[in-house]
């Protein structure tokens, strides 16, 4: 068993502030900030792989268990519908939107379940104290994952949807969706228990050392990058990778804040069809009503479901619109070097990346809508082209705020770290 009672104190450049300092020795439990933006720097250190590992292999059953039995039921006039997980995505492409089926499997369960793989994979091979090149590979490509599960995220959509058609016709919940449930909670509490720095550090003992470097001082000023990858220092040469996961170095360029603009603008373009076009349409005894996105939330005002109507609300104008308007912001501020207040704008690009996802309730609430309400002529409901045009604007804004360089919020200083 691999053990150890607290990790060597280290010198770390963080990778949103580009900022050199003293990582403190850190017993298990304990975390480490970024003394200058607050960026976690490393995560609660680990005793040893073995907490991981259980809580992968614990989420993988219940993953398992979320397909063998059924997650909803619909009833209504003699008519009943049964759906399982699968029928979701299912329903989706038999609409002529397999796209929208396929996002919705690799957000909630084709990447999660490879991630709990990937990790009990690591931890297996850093226990053993050896990784090779595939094994490191592997490894660095699995945070950049973490975002895109969005298993919490659908649980809030399939309790949207329920609330919305619980008085139209009689719902009952089947066994997976409460262990999909436990299967979400077990996935966010195994994204908290694994320690990334020592992580590494076993699985590549043998990297080359890192260079020296003077805390209190940014990580450019000192020719140093630090890896996206494994969170290693180095002094890149021109087209070097890094020296312990092999990926390439992102320099302090101007070219990104362009691709965060452009994506920014694609996401202002998709987000009018949006709007403009039905998300879905909903068929009853004969009668087809189509409804926009703002349409579907003045619905749930008539009749009364004001808390589900500010949820798709914020989730599907406020949080897309604040999010543009953010990065937009922010963009403009690393360009033309408005660093008055630079912790407040790392505080609004956090919580900027941070909501971003949840927009994406309104695409899962028309996927389990369509898949569950199937009554023929009395009652059933198809995706709208909105749909997945909207799904691209919460996919891209996303990756907007991935693209953006938030070193670019600090500039150059060279002030003395403070303690």
């Amino acid at each position: 068993m691999n053990s150890r009672r607290a990790l060597p104190q280290t010198i770390a450049v963080c990778s949103e502030c580009d900022w050199v300092m003293r990582v403190p020795p850190r017993a298990p439990g304990e975390a480490a900030q970024c003394v200058r933006c607050g960026h976690h720097v490393a995560p609660p250190a680990q005793a040893d792989h073995q907490r991981p590992l259980a809580w992968a292999l614990a989420a993988l059953i219940m993953l398992a268990l979320v397909f063998a039995f059924d997650f909803l039921s619909f009833s209504t006039r003699g008519v009943t519908h049964t759906m399982s997980f699968l029928d979701a995505a299912g329903a989706m492409a038999g609409h002529d939107y397999p796209s929208l089926g396929l996002l919705l499997l690799c957000t909630t369960v084709a990447l999660p379940g490879l991630y709990l793989l990937a990790v009990v994979f690591l931890c297996l091979q850093a226990i053993r104290g050896s990784a090779g090149n595939a094994t490191r590979l592997l490894a660095r490509q699995l945070r950049p994952l973490e975002p895109w599960m969005m298993a919490d995220v659908f649980i809030v959509g399939v309790l949207v949807s329920l609330i919305k058609i619980v008085t139209l016709a009689d719902i009952a919940i089947g066994p997976s969706f409460a262990v999909f449930c436990v299967y979400a909670v077990l996935l966010l509490r195994c994204f908290t228990l694994v320690d990334w720095p020592s992580l590494w550090r076993d699985l590549a003992p043998d990297a080359v050392e890192p260079p020296s470097l003077q805390p209190g001082r940014t990580g450019a000023s000192q020719g140093a990058v630090v890896c996206r990858g494994c969170d290693m220092m180095f002094r890149p040469r021109e087209g070097e990778r890094c020296p312990r996961c092999g990926r390439r170095s992102v320099a302090h360029a101007a070219d990104r804040l362009q691709l965060t603009w452009a994506l920014l603008v694609t996401a202002v373009i998709l987000y009018i069809p949006a709007n403009i076009y039905p998300i879905m349409s909903t068929t009853s005894l004969g009668s087809t009503d189509p409804q926009t996105i703002i349409g579907g939330v003045l619905h749930l005002v008539h009749t009364g479901s004001w808390p589900i109507a500010a949820v798709i609300f914020i989730a599907s104008i406020v949080v897309p619109i604040s999010k543009i308007i953010a990065l937009a912001w922010l963009c403009l501020a690393a360009r033309h070097g408005y660093h008055h207040d630079s912790r407040a704008q790392m505080r609004l690009y956090r919580i900027t990346e941070k909501i971003g996802r949840w927009s994406m309730i309104d695409v899962f609430v028309v996927a389990v809508l369509v898949a569950l309400v199937r009554a023929g002529a009395l009652m059933a409901i198809e995706p709208g082209p909105a749909a997945l045009c909207f799904a691209a604007v919460v996919i891209i804004t996303m990756v907007a705020a991935l693209t953006f360089d938030t070193r670019r919020l600090w500039g150059e200083t060279f002030e003395t770290e403070t303690p």
